[in-house]
């Protein structure tokens, strides 16, 4: 037999739920886990919870996982259930001996069905936003194994602390079928959601989150102390203090507004402009021409390769004989928010004696009109265990400014996605890693943004290529402690 829990809102959900899994004669009992209206549903018993995430629900399901196996869902909208989908889960999870099977799942939004495939589970998949579908399947052993070895009493991070428990002592099994169907609210795009993280009003979750992801670096050997290696940033020569590296490829309608925002910079350095235009076809290299002609600062760079991404391009920035002592960050479609962007970003390096800064930004439309969710702050991030929560998010902040000479010797990953991130985790490894809180750059959203509303397949491939990184950042700071 299977039990089940199910969390309780309305009774019309709950009710189509439970007519979905009664389906299956391998279903024992359901729980309805509720927070204050009590069910009157019957052929199900009510198990009242503070809140489906908590440390304390965790446990007191684990004591009623009384059957072999438990189905968890995760959602309050209705569930159904495809054909034999839990008899398939059973199956896969005896054959398997994994610890939590997850599956591939259909989501319907506004009557359209849609496919919803998720992705393997690795080293790296820490992030607590990883997707596993609303259909979790446990193995009672397993569970109440994690369980025992759970130690923290969390509001928020229960179900989060649970898993990453489990990961420990068991396999988390993915299932390349599509089993059940859910129903979506949330019709965001997916540049509006990869915020919410950052947004204050989850700040008491996300101090949880970090908790307990902390705790879980420290019992497999990954966490880092807050010890650094120093930075000498008198070890070369350079003839500017500061390039501006913007990769570009087709933004004709911006890339004038960001080049300017370089120039119109007041500084007490000398500073450049490196634009790597990676081979544009809409009038971008033309413009950038223009600037060339009028303006000394500005090197216009169209790369001898034609592979490249926007790591490549950087890299092809940060080798070039006139890059300056550092190598600084600007999106082709933003700005920076004021004159004084440069001379802060450069000040902080001095300042914090790091290898690499991250300033904040303020999220706009077009028309550089401020929008929801406004100043990114990312004040998350201590010195303390910075390089740690690091490995639960997925995104650092911008603008970047990196110590050239280092970021020589690490290079860029040539890619067009997560090369930032890859490098925030390398350089914090070792070096401090200085923060800039108030507002310096823009970070316009619009329709041509290249992640403005991925769809399903390349919002996957953009997860793994991250948990990837995690994966071999988390096997290289092993090895580190590992030495030491």
């Amino acid at each position: 037999m299977i039990n089940c829990f199910i969390p309780y809102k309305d009774e019309v959900s709950a009710r189509q739920t439970i007519a979905s899994l009664r389906q299956s004669p391998i279903v024992g009992t359901i729980y309805l886990l509720y927070n204050e209206e009590v069910p009157t549903i019957e052929d199900v018993e009510g198990l009242k919870v503070d809140s489906l995430q908590s440390s304390k629900t965790v446990r007191l399901i684990a004591e009623r996982a009384t059957g072999k196996y438990n189905l968890i869902y995760t959602k309050y909208a209705p569930l159904q259930m495809g054909q034999f989908a839990i008899e398939r889960l059973l199956h896969v999870a005896n054959d398997s001996g994994a610890g939590m099977v997850y599956a591939d799942y259909y989501q319907t939004i506004d009557g359209e069905r849609k496919v919803m495939p998720t992705i393997d589970y690795q080293t790296g998949s820490v992030r607590d936003d990883f997707n596993f579908g609303s259909v979790l399947f446990y193995c009672s052993k397993a569970l109440k194994k994690a369980v025992d070895f759970m130690k923290a009493d969390y509001q928020f991070a229960g179900m989060y602390d649970l898993r990453l428990t489990l990961s420990q002592l068991h396999d988390i099994f993915h299932l390349n079928e599509y089993l059940y169907t859910e129903q979506e609210t949330d019709t965001r795009k997916s540049s509006e959601k990869q915020f919410d993280y950052v947004d204050p009003k989850n700040r008491a979750v996300q101090i949880e989150m970090e908790q307990a992801c902390t705790e879980y670096l420290k019992q497999i050997g990954v966490y880092l102390k807050p010890r650094f290696e120093t930075v000498n940033f008198e070890e070369q020569l350079f003839s500017v203090e500061a390039s501006v590296i913007i990769p570009v490829r087709n933004r004709v309608k911006t890339i004038k507004d960001a080049i300017e925002s370089v120039l119109s910079q007041q500084t007490s350095f000398a500073f450049n402009l490196i634009v790597i235009d990676n081979f544009s076809t809409d009038g971008t290299s033309e413009l950038i021409a223009e600037f060339a002609k009028k303006d000394s600062r500005l090197i216009h760079v169209i790369p001898t390769r034609n592979d490249l991404g926007i790591g490549g391009c950087w890299n092809e920035g940060v080798y070039h004989e006139q890059c300056g002592k550092f190598a600084v960050q600007l999106d082709s479609d933003d700005v920076y928010s004021s004159p004084a962007t440069l001379q802060t970003m450069v000040n902080a390096f001095y300042e914090q004696q790091c290898a690499m800064v991250v300033g904040s930004y303020t999220m706009t439309n077009f028309t550089m009109e401020t929008i929801s969710p406004g100043l990114i702050d990312h004040k998350e991030w201590t010195l303390e265990n910075g390089r740690n929560n690091a490995l639960r998010i997925n995104g650092l902040g911008a603008p970047r400014a990196f110590y050239a000479p280092l970021l020589r010797e690490f290079n860029v990953p040539n890619t067009s996605y997560g090369e930032d991130y890859a490098l925030g985790l390398r350089f914090s490894r070792e070096y401090p890693i200085g923060r800039v809180y108030d507002s310096v750059y823009l970070c316009r959203r619009w329709d041509e943004n290249s992640d403005a509303a991925l769809d399903i397949a390349k919002m996957n491939a953009y997860n793994s290529y991250k948990d990837k990184i995690r994966s071999m950042e988390m096997a290289a700071r092993k090895q580190l402690n590992t030495l030491k």
